[in-house]
């Protein structure tokens, strides 16, 4: 006979599988490619036969997690079905800890959570996504973007003093910057013979920089004060930075502190360097705009 705790602790068990059951189910629905389309279903039903072994000890049905599936969904539709799973499947860490406490009661326990941890693991690396495979090439574009493009719109503010002529210097630098880095990348990954598209891998690293460049120049078009443009433009630097980083430390399963850290230590770095330098430049030329 189990008692109450136990019985809490499998139905909790069998609610997170039929919702991730779900999940998968849908993912696999969405899927575009016939190997991921496969791969996702194939986990589905694991996470479906798990809930029926929970079950077994139970005795309930359970219905799934209606709040935890549409995020899910939602997420993978925005950052992709990898970043989606492997977010998933982080959260999972304490799940695996209480799959422990009840090996004694539940024999199957153990077979799950070795499943869960080997076999959807090899599953979840044999997905075939392109924003994993050009993850490279938008680490390039959203890097150099958040490290010249911050520090050049410092130099610029201190420069210029001109909020609206500041934005505007900057959209200019940032879209021929864009183009620039885009050809670059073109040129890099054809010369390198590697398995990405050259056309792709640049469209990507030319998007990613683009993208940034819009987000830190904002603040130029709507605030006259240029210090609180600024401000706001290096508040949007370090968001972006921890976007990137958690997304980045996630999918490729690395520690989040040490790189946030270091990204955004850089990039602020070189902005404090360039306001110096706009500064440096204003004294010794005398510019007065």
């Amino acid at each position: 006979m189990l008692d109450e705790k136990t019985i809490k602790d499998i139905l909790g068990f069998q609610l997170n599988e039929i919702t991730e059951s779900h999940i998968y189910k849908r993912l696999s629905a969405m899927a575009k490619n016939a190997n991921n389309r496969k791969v996702l279903g194939e986990i589905s039903g694991e996470e479906h036969r798990h809930y029926n072994i929970w079950k077994k000890y139970s005795g309930k049905e359970v219905r799934p997690d209606t709040c935890k599936y549409i995020f899910y969904v939602a997420v993978s539709v925005v950052f992709g079905v990898t970043f989606a799973i492997k977010l998933m499947e982080k959260g999972e860490s304490n799940a695996q800890a209480a799959y422990a406490k009840v090996t004694a009661i539940v024999p199957e326990a153990a077979q799950i959570q070795q499943e869960e941890n080997e076999h959807e693991a090899l599953l979840i690396s044999m997905i075939d996504e392109d924003k994993l495979k050009y993850m490279g090439s938008v680490v390039l574009g959203l890097n150099d973007a958040l490290v010249e493009f911050t520090g050049a719109l410092a130099g610029f503010t201190f420069a210029l003093q001109d909020s609206r002529l500041i934005g505007m210097v900057g959209l200019i630098m940032g879209f021929s910057a864009s183009l620039s880095m885009a050809a670059s990348e073109y040129l890099s990954t054809k010369t390198e013979a590697e398995q990405k598209n050259p056309v792709k891998a640049s469209i990507y690293t030319g998007i990613a920089y683009v993208m940034t460049v819009f987000v830190l120049v904002f603040p130029y078009f709507i605030t006259a004060n240029y210090y609180l443009s600024l401000g706001l433009t290096v508040v949007f630097a370090v968001l972006l930075i921890l976007v990137f980083t958690f997304y980045y430390s996630v999918v490729k399963e690395i520690p989040f502190k040490a790189r946030f850290i270091e990204m955004a230590a850089i990039s602020l770095g070189v902005a404090a360097l360039s306001f110096l330098i706009g500064l440096g430049v204003r004294k010794v030329l005398h510019v007065d705009i």
